[in-house]
């Protein structure tokens, strides 16, 4: 019984290593540890373990589910939590702590499932997510973020905000930045639970890539070219990353090909035409969106796996997804205006009741219209929602990109819209437009949905 005994705990504990592995360190350069060895290429880095970098080092560690997490020169940062729910993508808990120095995260496939579970902590400020890429540079005074793609939303330390929470703070004091926001960051001070947008100077993390500074990865060839390890993954070349391989040699030279023998080509005068080669229109590319978690017994509406298949994904917000297909490109108008108003939608309303308690509740749209002015290449929409006991006004406006994505930030505003959207000609000259958004009303309640507009 007692071999039994034993054998039972050393098992359950091997089991609990495996679980507790947040991804691999796929790169290391001068002096680095991982907990109180130095850090190794090919090492697991488990949670909880503390990574720490010297004046010229730098650790490079691929998430369990292939994201990045780098720690550039004198940096002390560890991942706290990292559990990947694969049944359930939604239940997914990710948290990362900078103790101090500069580090940069991007986000994996499964954090990007689950955005409302993803906190990056400082020792003054939360950090939540709404795309992929950030920097951070910290010390115990003063956090500053900027963003590369997607955005984050930040808040410091105040009133709910505490530093064991999970998710993102995001509140009346909480601030968003995007990576439309060029030249500038957030800044966060010890004390200050609002944070501050302020102009990047030379002391600010760097929000374009590669660095100067940043050292080459390894070759596995004397003649294979050094591969600048940022600069790769901004091409999206993570495989390059882990492992540096020469090109696999060709096949083998095909022999020299003979020249053929001249066709005669057929006699004008004979009355034979040259064949007509038709070439197949393509199909004008479509929108496709629809909610892909489930709500309460509702279930999803939408086939993640199977459109990502297929199709294009252009964003994830909350509960709703946004595809498009493959076809002719759409070209928007150098100028000109265009009106839309709403035809269809799917909203909900989640409030926060304290303690990671959150209810959803289905609501309605009224009263929408989206404008779109080509030649500032902007839009502006504003619409009705409708609760159980109220009516509540929103509104949502950004930049309108040359092949038809909608881009709007909130920017920290309540009743204003996060939005992310596509207009297509899917029903010829008629122009269509389709939205999926995100905002927070009040204090406690955020709304979640999407919209067709004709």
């Amino acid at each position: 019984m007692h071999k039994l005994l034993i054998t039972a705990t050393l098992a359950c504990a091997a089991q609990f290593a495996h679980a507790a592995e947040a991804g691999k360190i796929i790169f290391v350069a001068g002096a680095a540890k991982a907990g109180d060895r130095p850090a190794v290429e090919g090492a697991q880095v488990e949670e909880g373990q503390m990574l720490t970098t010297g004046a010229d080092g730098y650790i490079y560690v691929k998430t369990a589910d292939n994201g990045l997490f780098i720690l550039r020169p004198q940096t002390q940062a560890r991942i706290v939590t990292y559990h990947i729910d694969k049944n359930n993508p939604a239940n997914t808990k990710v948290k990362f702590e900078l103790i101090s120095g500069t580090a940069r995260s991007r986000s994996g496939e499964a954090v990007k499932h689950a955005r409302q579970n993803f906190r990056f902590n400082t020792p003054v400020a939360a950090i939540g997510v709404r795309g992929t890429d950030f920097t951070v540079v910290t010390d115990s005074d003063t956090s500053r973020v900027s963003v590369f793609s997607g955005g984050v939303v930040v808040s410091g330390f105040a009133g709910g905000c505490r530093p064991e929470g999970a998710g993102p703070c995001e509140g009346a004091l909480s601030r968003e930045l995007s990576a439309a926001q060029r030249g500038q960051l957030l800044q966060v001070t010890r004390g200050q639970a609002a944070p501050q947008v302020v102009e990047a100077g030379s002391d600010g993390p760097n929000q374009a890539a590669p660095r100067t500074d940043e050292p080459l990865s390894k070759s596995n060839s004397g003649s294979e070219p050094n591969v600048s390890v940022e600069a790769a993954k901004n091409l999206g070349l993570v495989a390059a990353i882990d492992k540096v391989t020469p090109p696999s040699p060709g096949p083998a030279p095909s022999p020299a090909p003979t020249t053929p023998a001249p066709v005669p080509l057929p006699d004008p005068g004979a009355g034979e035409k040259p064949p007509v080669i038709e070439v197949p229109a393509q199909p004008e590319r479509v929108a496709i969106w629809g909610r892909w978690q489930p709500v309460g017994s509702s279930a999803p509406a939408l086939d993640y796996s199977a459109q990502g298949a297929s199709n294009q994904l252009i964003a994830l917000n909350g509960y709703f997804a946004l595809f498009r297909s493959a076809g002719k490109e759409y070209i928007a108008p150098s100028n000109g205006s265009m009106g839309f108003r709403l035809r269809g939608s799917e909203v909900y309303v989640m409030t926060e009741y304290g303690s990671g308690i959150i209810s959803s509740s289905k609501a309605n749209l009224t009263n929408g219209a989206l404008n779109v002015d080509f030649a500032n290449r902007s839009f502006s929409t504003n619409m009705d929602l409708a609760t159980n006991n109220e009516v509540v006004k929103l509104r949502g406006e950004g930049t309108v990109t040359g092949d038809g994505r909608l881009y709007g930030d909130a920017g920290g505003r309540t009743r204003y819209l996060n939005i992310q959207g596509l207009l297509t000609n899917e029903r010829g000259a008629s122009a269509t437009a389709t939205t999926i958004f995100d905002g927070r009303i009040d204090e406690r309640r955020r709304v979640n949905g999407g919209a067709t507009w004709r």
